[in-house]
């Protein structure tokens, strides 16, 4: 993120910005850019529009549109309600949307955002992941999380990084796809007298029966796998009534970006 930004200079190849070298043209590639950088650091004593208007200033926004173009972006960041307000007296969302209308006022083609919904409760989360994705119709966003629900549910691109390594670059959905186990099942049942182990006899479709967890309530949670193509479901309704196994809870396996992101990260420490 800092070797993007030109905040630091890489120690080898190169760093074009929409044409531009980094180590060349550093201040023709800057003015691409819009960097969001973890932490919030804000001048905190200033109003929020006085802020914008200040990075509107450094970032040699014209004079002519500048006052119009710190009020768009204050609109568009959902901060007019605030906009009178010193920075330190605002909550952490709404510090997070500053920082964000900061790194938009110079009218960047890229907007780099590092951790941008670090410490953010619930409803600030979706207020933020909602900007992140209306930003995303009209500029090129690059985020950095470890919070890969969120990244699932805002890109459609992702690249692995894995001890300084590119270890995988691909769609959320396509890395979710490639370690989706589409034939396993998760049961929860009520089995008192002990008659699940035998399922798999009486089932010659299911290839693998495994005791995940007992629950405080006297249920047992199972994963069962079967061959591609099959669905075991309705026999598993059928064989467990025979046998006065109650089904509690009956669901399949939904792979996550997760699962894929430690394959991967597993697969490229062998």
């Amino acid at each position: 993120m800092n070797m993007l930004t030109g905040y630091i200079e890489q120690t080898e190849g190169e760093i074009i910005i929409d044409g531009y070298d980094m180590l060349k043209r550093p201040k023709k590639a800057k003015r691409e850019i819009g960097y969001m950088p973890e932490g919030v650091p804000l001048y905190t004593d200033l109003t929020v529009k006085e802020f914008v208007t200040y990075m509107a200033e450094i970032k040699r926004v014209d004079r002519k549109t500048r006052k119009e173009r710190v009020e768009k972006i204050i609109e568009q960041t959902g901060l007019k309600d605030v906009e009178k307000k010193l920075i330190k007296n605002l909550s952490r969302g709404y510090k997070q949307r500053v920082s964000m209308a900061g790194a938009l006022v110079g009218e960047p083609k890229i907007l780099i955002l590092d951790e941008p919904t670090v410490g953010l409760d619930p409803k600030q989360i979706t207020e933020i992941r909602n900007l992140i994705k209306e930003l995303g119709k009209t500029h090129t966003v690059i985020l950095s999380s470890h919070i890969l629900s969120e990244v699932s549910q805002i890109c459609n691109k992702v690249i692995i990084i894995n001890k300084g390594k590119i270890v995988a670059i691909d769609t959320p959905e396509n890395l979710e796809n490639k370690v989706s186990n589409k034939n396993c099942i998760y049961v929860t049942v009520e089995d008192t007298e002990d008659k699940m182990k035998d399922i798999k006899d009486k089932i010659k479709d299911i290839d693998k029966l495994e005791l995940i967890k007992e629950n405080e309530d006297g249920t047992k949670e199972y994963m069962i796998e079967s061959k591609e193509g099959i669905d075991l479901r309705k026999m598993l309704f059928t064989e467990l009534a025979k046998e006065n196994i109650t089904i509690f809870e009956m669901k399949k396996a939904d792979s996550t970006l997760e699962e894929a992101f430690m394959k991967v990260i597993e697969g490229g420490n062998k």
